[in-house]
């Protein structure tokens, strides 16, 4: 028998045998739990996309020191700056091609191939011997590593409606967790002959690759995950051996003239009007984490910390325990008490003064210092991981399931082109803020924390109506 009608007569749903996608569909129908399973997979295939895209950021002004490539210290900032937006360069210009190849081929090859190609190009990176190998194994690690726009999707899929919300925030949080722990691994893992001298000795491999520890930790992680990947479920449906999709699969469900109604996602104001704002905070971000990192670790003359890999690794460990707990514990009460848009803006312009207010730690020292930077950084994780949980939670109420798989792969897009110009963007402007130390007006890094606060103020406008659309929802009467 090809096919069994299963399921509410009402809702003449069609389970074909040998398809996984109606496996899924069947489960679902079958038990509403949560699968921990599921979940597990989702955190695992995420942190694989996310640790090594902050990960290099503790040690990649020593990195580029070692290479000698630069004229004077202050230029060590700028080349860093190239090294951490290739990978962003790598995967704007082949997101919207692995989202299609998802659609066609299925979410697992995508999300098996990009978990594969972290173990690969990752170890590369951490093997770099000069700055070009460096940035050429970045831009394929981004290129190639097309998984995340398919996990969100592969999200909306394996869960059932009524818990596709903690599926997205599943996703998110282990996205933010990622972008904190990755650089913790690097910043405590670097030059381990220096930090640990008992078990990397001098003059031993360790040495001659001082930063290969934490890419090898990482690959490794994502080893295991691609093997672990061969039992993820697939949710792309197979049907006569043509691939079809979940709206296919219930087209009886479906109202013909419904259908005609679809808009293209390019016209899809609340969409579109979301991913212009949550590429604006995606810029603010990861130009952050490149300065944070690289004004942490320079010497007191040049206006940082002089901090060590493992003090920045110590910060970055801190704020990602409390984002886990915040994301898990305390966000969903927020949410449901405010509403993810209003909340986002409250904590947008709260980070205003926060943020501004970093410069002013060089004049602190010892335990005050660390103490007063923690908070800062707990609270500034915080409030991205809100605003980019109520942004990410509206572009996926703004589109019907059928359209979520492109939506994701062009926010994906958009996204990393934004994230092109953090990196180089903010070592640049570190780099020239530590040549003007003695300037009467915004010495220093209070230019820098000044820009990336006007970024941040933008992004908190356009939050507001006009330019934020959100979806209407429709009236329960049409629903039931």
């Amino acid at each position: 028998m090809e096919e069994e009608n299963l399921g509410q007569p009402l809702l003449k749903k069609r389970y074909y045998q040998n398809c996984p996608g109606c496996k899924v569909d069947r489960a679902k129908e079958l038990g509403t739990d949560v699968s921990i399973r599921n979940i597990s997979y989702i955190w695992m295939t995420v942190l694989c996309g996310t640790l090594p895209i902050a990960s290099l950021f503790p040690f990649v002004y020593f990195m580029v020191k070692d290479f000698n490539v630069a004229e004077s210290e202050e230029d060590i900032s700028a080349y860093a700056g190239y090294v951490g937006s290739s990978f962003m360069l790598g995967r704007s210009l082949t997101s919207i091609l692995w989202g299609i190849m998802s659609d066609r081929y299925g979410r697992k090859p995508v999300i098996i191939i990009g978990v594969m190609t972290v173990v690969v190009f990752n170890t590369l990176f951490g093997l770099s011997t000069n700055l070009w190998m460096a940035i050429s194994m970045r831009f394929f690690l981004g290129s190639l590593n097309g998984l995340l726009g398919p996990v969100k999707a592969y999200t909306t899929e394996i869960f059932i409606e009524e818990k596709q919300a903690l599926g997205l925030s599943s996703v998110v949080a282990a996205w933010g967790v990622g972008l904190v722990i990755g650089p913790a691994l690097g910043g405590y893992l670097a030059q381990p002959t220096l930090k640990y001298p008992h078990l990397f000795p001098k003059d031993s491999f360790w040495d001659k690759f001082p930063y290969f520890l934490p890419c090898f930790v990482i690959s490794v992680f994502a080893f295991v995950v691609a093997i672990a990947c061969i039992w993820l479920p697939e949710t792309l449906h197979y049907h006569n051996g043509s691939k079809e999709s979940n709206d296919n699969v219930e087209a009886a469900e479906v109202d013909s003239s419904e259908i005609k109604k679809d808009k293209s996602i390019f016209l899809n104001w609340p969409l579109m009007s979301s991913i212009i704002v949550y590429c604006v905070f995606s810029l603010h971000d990861i130009a952050y984490q490149e300065v944070f990192s690289l004004w942490a670790v320079s010497p007191r003359r040049l206006g940082g910390l002089n901090f060590t890999t493992n003090d920045v690794g110590n910060v970055m460990a801190i704020s990602g325990f409390a984002m886990m707990i915040y994301q898990l514990a305390l966000y969903p009460s927020l949410q449901k008490a405010c509403g993810p848009v209003n909340l986002a803006r409250i904590t947008g312009a709260l980070s205003i003064p926060l943020l501004q207010s970093y410069p002013f730690m060089t004049l602190l020292s010892g335990s005050t210092l660390y103490l007063v930077l923690n908070i800062a950084s707990i609270l500034r994780y915080l409030m991205f991981e809100t605003i980019s949980t109520g942004l990410f939670l509206l572009q996926n109420r703004a589109v019907e399931q059928h359209q979520r798989g492109a939506a994701n792969g062009f926010a994906m897009t958009a996204m990393s082109a934004f994230k092109i110009i953090g990196p180089a963007g903010g070592g640049a402007l570190l780099a020239w803020s530590q040549k003007r130390l003695s300037a009467s007006f915004l010495p220093g890094t209070h230019v820098v924390f000044l820009v990336l606060n006007i970024v941040e103020g933008v992004g908190v406008i356009l939050m507001f109506k006009p330019f934020l659309g959100e979806k209407k929802e429709k009236p329960m009467e049409q629903l039931q």
